[in-house]
């Protein structure tokens, strides 16, 4: 019976033992959902002796055998010790699917599941919290002090160390999933063969991964009142495979960091001092631009725009289908708005 907050997600795979019968990861970050649990499954089956082995169950698996699942957690291996069962949550996989192997008083093997972002009172984050042998691990995206430390660890193994200001741009650029994150780091550390210290030079060279860019676009051409080319940056982004719901992130968390901006100099800190002040720092390429939105956007019209971003990210989850057209509704919005405010225009 228990819940394991995102910071002490890592602590907790390192202790994991078989105590705990049933693990469930959730949060919005796929790609660090999907690392954890990967790194439990092993742990798991790494404690008992002799060791298991992890068995991978997908969706797919379940279409030829619905069964799959059930009869895999309650089967005795021939060979080896306790297996693991990792899967995902999906229309196969539900609370009301593993609720009845959870109530066993012992199960034959560890079970460990992956999903996405689960309210607090969805019935799998529930049956795993409150479940005696169970836990649910929350993974939200790295950010701040985990992130740097997470940096520092890869590099460090790689044998590289990082200059500060590097270090400050490299943070900057990754922390939307983890995932990403390792990616953009493995190609970092190749990039850099040969080398003992990372410069800001290399990371301008290879960090900067293109979903990131073209986010970027978007974003910063709604709030600078450049519709037409927000949205066919939108078109781009969408056409590459990325999702509406991930420009709408973007455009609340570039929103968040222009109120806090707008909010230090309201209370008498310089654009210089209160630019300084953001973090992750802003790259001396976006500064004028974030100066000038900055001009633009008062404080009372920030705070209309946050309601706005947060009730269509609410819309765009409850119905998919729509996502499209309420982010194109969104940043059509939020550009005519600048537009009406910048110099020579009627207020």
């Amino acid at each position: 019976m228990t819940a394991v907050k995102t910071h002490q997600a890592d602590q907790f795979i390192k202790s994991l033992d078989s105590r705990y019968r049933a693990v469930l990861f959730y949060g919005p970050d796929a790609g660090l959902v999907s690392e954890r649990a990967r790194m439990a499954a092993q742990r798991l089956a790494a404690a008992s002796n002799p060791p298991g082995d992890v068995l991978r169950i997908e969706d797919a698996d379940l279409e030829m055998e619905p069964d799959r699942l059930l009869v895999e957690a309650q089967t005795v291996p021939m060979f080896g010790g306790p297996k693991v069962v990792h899967t995902r949550a999906s229309r196969r996989v539900t609370a009301q699917v593993l609720k009845p192997l959870l109530e066993q008083e012992t199960l034959a093997a560890s079970l460990v599941v992956e999903a996405g972002n689960l309210r607090p009172d969805d019935s799998l984050r529930q049956l795993f919290e409150k479940s005696p042998k169970a836990a649910a691990v929350a993974c939200f995206e790295d950010e701040g002090r985990d992130l740097e430390s997470l940096v520092r660890e890869t590099l460090r193994e790689a044998g590289l160390s990082i200059d500060p200001e590097a270090l400050q741009l490299l943070v900057s650029r990754l922390g939307a999933d983890r995932a990403l994150t390792r990616g953009e780091l493995e190609k970092l550390v190749l990039y850099t063969r040969g080398k003992t210290r990372i410069e800001v030079d290399d990371i301008d060279a290879v960090v900067g991964d293109a979903s990131e860019l073209a986010l970027e676009k978007v974003v910063l051409a709604a709030a600078s009142g450049e519709a037409d080319r927000a949205l066919t940056e939108l078109d781009r982004i969408l056409a590459s495979g990325e999702s509406a719901q991930t420009v709408i992130v973007a455009v609340q968390r570039h929103f968040h960091r222009l109120h806090r901006l707008r909010t230090s100099i309201d209370a008498g800190a310089t654009m210089e001092t209160a630019i300084k002040q953001l973090r992750p720092p802003v790259h001396f390429k976006v500064r004028p631009v974030l100066e000038a939105q900055c001009r633009t956007w008062t404080t009372p019209m920030l705070q209309v725009a946050l309601t706005q971003i947060a009730d269509t990210a609410k819309r765009a989850r409850l119905n998919a289908s729509l996502e499209i057209p309420l982010t194109e509704r969104l940043l059509l919005d939020l550009a005519r708005n600048a537009a009406d405010r910048k110099p020579g225009r009627p207020r």
